[in-house]
C-alpha cells in the first residue's frame, strides 16, 4: 500500500501558522475517502489525515462491493487515494491526537496543525478478540467476523462460531443459511439462552465446548476444546467492536446505546451533535460493511458542502448589509 503523500505544511510547533482547508478528515478508509472524493469534487479544499491501519487490513480480499467484489481491500482504499488527489484532495500521514474548537471551525492537532471549518471523524474500529491462543494470528484470513463478506467462499463447508456473548446467535442462525455443518464453540458459557440451543438443535447446530486453542491454516482450522479437537474450514468470531471515538468524547459528542455498545449519535448523514462535526464508517455505525461505508461517506460529503454553501451564503448577505449600513 502506498503511504499517504505529505500535505505542505511546517510541522507542529514550528512556529509557521497553520494551513487552512474547508474540511479535515481524519480517517483515510471507505467512508473517509468516500467524504473526500465528493468534497473534492465541490472543489472544496481538503486535508485527509490517515494513520495507515484500516479495519480490514488483514483481508486479502473483499466481498460485496459492486463493481470491487473480491478485490484486496489495499487496493481500494489505494486507487480511492489517487482519484480524490485528481480533485485536489491532500493527504497526510499520522495520528490526529486532538481536535479544538477555534474561531471559525477547528483547529487539528498532532503531526501537522492544519485549521478547518468542518470536521469528519473516520476513524473506524478496533475487532476485540477473545484471548484465545492462536486466533489473533488467524484475524482476517482463517478466522473472521461477517458471514456476509466470507461465507459463500466456505458454503457448504464445515464451519465454526466462537461465541462470545449472547448476541453469538445471531452469528451461528446466520451462518446456517451457508452450511448444514455448523459448530458453536461456547455458547452456553458465552450466556446463549436455552431457548436458542433449542432453536440450534432443530436447525442441525451443534453445540461444543468453549475454544481453548486454535491452529492450522486456511481451509484446514483445529479448535482445541476439553472434550477434544474439532476441524473447520474457517471460524467465526463474535469479537467485540470498539469504535476508535477518542475525538469525539473529548468534543463532547452526544452518544447512543445499541445492541453492540456505545457509539456516537448521528442523524442520518453523519452530522453529531456539535456543530461542524460529522462521523462516518464503523466509527458511528458499528455494523457497516464496506459498501455502507461508502455511501455515509458520500452523504456526510453532500450536507458538509451545503453547511458550508448556507454559511458562505450568510456571510455575503452580512458583508452586504453592512456596506449599506
Amino acid at each position: 500500500m502506498t503511504a499517504p503523500s505529505p500535505i505542505r505544511t511546517q510541522p507542529t510547533g514550528s512556529g509557521s501558522a497553520p494551513r487552512s482547508f474547508d474540511v479535515g478528515i481524519v480517517g483515510g478508509g471507505a467512508a473517509g475517502l468516500s467524504a473526500a472524493l465528493m468534497l473534492g469534487r465541490a472543489r472544496r479544499s481538503v486535508v485527509v489525515i490517515d494513520s495507515g491501519r484500516p479495519r480490514n487490513r488483514f483481508a486479502p480480499h473483499m466481498h460485496g462491493v459492486l463493481g470491487h467484489d473480491g478485490r484486496p481491500p489495499l487496493e481500494l482504499l489505494a486507487r480511492g487515494r489517487a482519484e480524490a488527489r485528481g480533485y485536489g484532495v491532500e493527504f497526510a500521514e499520522g495520528e490526529v491526537s486532538a481536535v479544538e474548537r477555534v474561531a471559525g471551525g477547528f483547529l487539528l492537532r498532532g503531526a501537522h496543525e492544519v485549521l478547518v471549518r468542518r470536521v469528519v471523524v473516520a476513524t473506524g474500529l478496533v475487532d476485540e478478540l477473545p484471548a484465545i491462543p492462536g486466533l489473533e494470528a488467524m484475524w482476517g484470513t482463517s478466522a473472521v467476523a461477517c458471514p456476509y463478506c466470507d461465507g459463500w467462499e466456505v458454503r457448504d463447508r464445515p464451519l465454526g462460531v466462537i461465541a462470545t456473548s449472547p448476541m453469538s446467535r445471531n452469528q451461528a442462525q446466520l451462518l446456517r443459511q451457508w452450511t448444514e455443518d455448523l459448530t458453536v464453540f461456547g455458547a452456553v458459557e458465552a450466556g446463549i439462552p436455552k431457548a436458542e440451543l433449542r432453536a440450534f438443535a432443530m436447525r442441525g447446530i451443534r453445540v461444543a465446548p468453549p475454544a481453548t486453542e486454535v491452529s492450522g491454516r486456511l481451509g484446514a482450522v483445529s479448535v482445541s476444546t476439553a472434550e477434544g479437537e474439532h476441524r473447520v474450514d474457517r471460524l467465526f468470531v463474535g469479537a467485540r467492536p470498539r469504535p476508535v471515538d477518542a475525538l469525539l468524547s473529548h468534543l463532547g459528542c452526544d452518544t447512543q446505546q445499541t445492541p453492540m455498545g456505545t457509539v456516537v449519535a448521528t442523524d442520518d448523514s453523519g452530522r453529531t451533535s456539535v456543530k461542524g462535526v460529522w462521523a462516518v464508517g464503523n466509527v458511528a455505525d458499528l455494523k457497516a460493511l464496506v459498501p455502507m461505508a461508502l455511501g455515509a461517506g458520500v452523504h456526510a460529503a453532500t450536507q458538509i458542502n451545503i453547511s458550508l454553501l448556507e454559511e458562505e451564503i450568510a456571510r455575503a448577505l452580512a458583508s452586504d448589509a453592512s456596506r449599506e449600513d
